[in-house]
């Protein structure tokens, strides 16, 4: 009898496990699920492009890649949704059709993404560039992708400026949030502007409301109003390597609500998404190199959580699809015909050859020193300054900052496509594709300071590390801070500098004389941010050649014999077309292939040289130091004979 129980339990339990593991089984296969393809700061990298990726020439990205990989995606997974981060424009010769023929949002049309977001870059042609950009993608009949951005501040009054980018938002149907429906997943997506991103644009005419309580209010609207399976924010906000001021991680904690945050902006390339409680951020960095892809698995407690989470490259594994490569073709001719030609160019013109390693993007930001690719950028503005430009002075010195060199050049022919891409971004008046050249004076002290501003501050900001022409300077790390720069001299060289690699002649430079200080449009509009970092010690104020303060930097613009504004990418160009021939072909000269003293680094940790030589900021930080001491200890003086006088009275 005893027996027969326990077979009887033995049976019981067996079919209780097997009840309850078809159960769990049945959960699973009930939970609801979504794959998600994203990706954000393309900056118009709509075709194949030559880059260097580590120590690897390789050729990388483009949407014709890009959409054979979305086909394989949406093969596995029909109900794939397809998003970008922002900064879709500004990066390449396409950006050339931003506002006549907005090519990157109908090819992200074309390729089906779902939902976009807007990016700093996509102000770069202003608020007229920006409103007719969406007005034209609008008109173009095509399927687009839902446009979302939460935090634009419309007031009642608005003036013209505002009043055109809210009639073309509307147009174009630009909504805080949008619901997408994907199999069984009903999905609210939300786009915001960051706050760095906003700064990043000085002529910006819109208003944002700070981005966190911008998306808090946008959540709540979705949670009372929608039945949303999955909250989605695409924030060009972007992550940095501090918590504390990552600001999308502040997003995550601050709005726990959101499953998953996009994250463009910063250029980042998260090989794990950053948890932040319930909440996933992602990000597949730059250019369409790469595009991300996961999978989200609703749990019981309705959050969700990430499975298969991949960066996928888009190398030569995928064929480029040939709708998109036509497509693209039209844009192309488009290019040639109304753009370049008015340069002389066509876009695969070959420029030079190229044999030698120049440094990376990358390498601009990594380090402070001196790298050949800093020194080539700087040099083709010294020589526009000096032999293209029409009414001003030869330049005196030519600086560019590491953040507006968006790509390096490999071995092998240098097209005028790959040289605009070096150096591609924004508009001049003349609303043609690329900043244009400014010639402003300085005195010799804020030169002094813009090198200062690159030893001492370019850490904190390394989109401020600068590389020039025409001078050279000395800093050691490992003074204080505005109080690194030892030594600084002017270089007299030839117009095309790399002319000059038989001898140097150096000049002592002058505190109080005004030097011509060439460098592009944007670099001039952000020198209030440098300022800004500094708290007002460090200033570089632009002026006229009779010393007076500049007020409008578009009037320092400098132009060519024929009136043309002179862009920066177009600089570049035709300081290549100097170089010496080698039968036919023009090649890079060899003194590219070494550095030249320009910026060079004293290790030196000796007292008598880390306290020699002291630069006017360091005596302003001691006095300042100094005083606040003294303050501080007046103060704790006084404090302790208040008390002691009490305990008297006491007694």
């Amino acid at each position: 009898m005893k027996r027969r129980s326990l077979w009887t339990a033995a049976i019981a339990a067996f079919f209780t496990f097997l009840a309850a593991f078809f159960s769990v089984c049945a959960e699973e296969q009930e939970a609801k699920q979504l794959h998600v393809v994203f990706s954000h700061d393309i900056h118009s990298h709509l075709d194949t492009f030559p880059t260097v990726e580590g120590d690897t020439e390789t050729m990388i990205g483009g949407m014709g890649r890009m959409m054979t990989f979305i086909q394989q995606e949406k093969e596995s997974s029909p109900d794939t949704l397809l998003l970008d981060g922002g900064d879709f424009s500004m990066g390449t010769v396409y950006q050339m059709l931003y506002e006549t023929e907005a090519p990157e949002l109908r090819m992200f049309g074309y390729l089906g993404y779902d939902a976009v977001t807007i990016g700093n870059h996509e102000f770069d042609y202003g608020s007229e560039g920006l409103a007719r950009m969406l007005k034209r993608a609008a008109k173009s009949g095509e399927a687009l992708p839902e446009f979302v951005l939460c935090n634009v501040k419309w007031k009642k009054q608005l003036n013209q400026e505002q009043q055109m980018l809210k009639n073309a938002f509307e147009e174009y149907g630009i909504k805080p949030y949008t619901m997408i429906q994907k199999g069984d997943v009903r999905i609210a997506v939300i786009g915001v502007f960051g706050e760095d991103a906003l700064e990043c644009v000085p002529s910006c005419a819109l208003e944002f409301e700070d981005p966190v309580k911008a998306v808090k209010r946008t959540v709540k609207k979705i949670q009372d109003e929608e039945e949303a399976d999955l909250i989605v924010c695409l924030s060009h906000s972007g992550t940095t390597g501090n918590p504390e001021t990552s600001e999308d991680e502040i997003l995550a904690e601050e709005v726990p609500e959101l499953d998953l945050i996009v994250s463009g902006h910063t250029h980042t390339k998260l090989k794990q998404p950053i948890k932040v409680g319930n909440t996933a951020i992602v990000s597949c960095g730059e250019y369409g190199k790469q595009m991300g892809k996961l999978d989200l698995v609703q749990k019981e407690d309705g959050r969700w959580e990430i499975r298969d989470y991949e960066l996928v490259s888009m190398n030569n594994e995928f064929s480029s699809d040939q709708g998109v490569l036509e497509r693209l073709e039209q844009f192309s001719e488009l290019i040639d015909r109304e753009y370049l030609s008015v340069y002389g160019f066509t876009r695969d013109m070959v420029l030079c050859e190229n044999p030698y390693l120049f440094a990376t993007k990358d390498d601009l930001y990594k380090s402070k020193t001196e790298n050949n690719l800093g020194n080539l950028v700087s040099d083709a503005f010294y020589y526009a300054a000096c032999k293209l430009a029409a009414g001003t002075p030869p330049a005196d010195v030519a600086v560019v900052p590491s953040g507006c060199v968006r790509d390096t050049f490999t071995t092998g022919s240098i097209t005028v496509e790959e040289v605009f891409k070096s150096y591609s971004l924004g508009t001049g008046p003349d609303r043609r594709a690329g900043y244009p050249l400014i010639g402003v004076y300085l005195t010799g002290d804020e030169l002094l300071a813009a090198a200062e501003i690159d030893a001492s501050l370019s850490d904190f900001m390394k989109s401020a590390r600068l590389y020039a022409s025409g001078i050279t300077y000395t800093f050691n790390p490992n003074r204080m801070i505005l109080n690194k720069v030892t030594r600084a001299k002017l270089i007299r060289q030839p117009a095309a500098p790399w002319q000059g690699a038989g001898g140097t002649a150096y000049e002592e430079i002058r505190d109080d004389e005004l030097y011509f200080v060439v460098s592009d449009l944007y670099t001039g509009q952000m020198l209030k941010e440098v300022e800004k970092l500094s708290y007002g010690i460090l200033s570089v104020t632009p002026k006229d050649k009779n010393g007076k303060k500049i007020e409008d930097l578009e009037s320092c613009i400098l132009y060519d014999k024929d009136g043309n504004e002179i862009k920066a990418w177009e600089a570049l160009a035709e300081y290549m077309l100097t170089f010496e021939k080698e039968g036919e072909t023009r090649v890079m000269p060899a003194y590219y292939k070494t550095m030249h003293g320009r910026k060079l680094v004293d290790n030196s940790k000796r007292a008598a040289d880390l306290l020699k030589n002291p630069s006017k900021y360091a005596v302003i930080i001691c006095t300042i130091a100094v005083s606040a001491g003294a303050i501080t200890v007046v103060g704790a003086a006084a404090a302790a004979r208040c008390i002691r006088k009490r305990i008297r009275l006491k007694r």
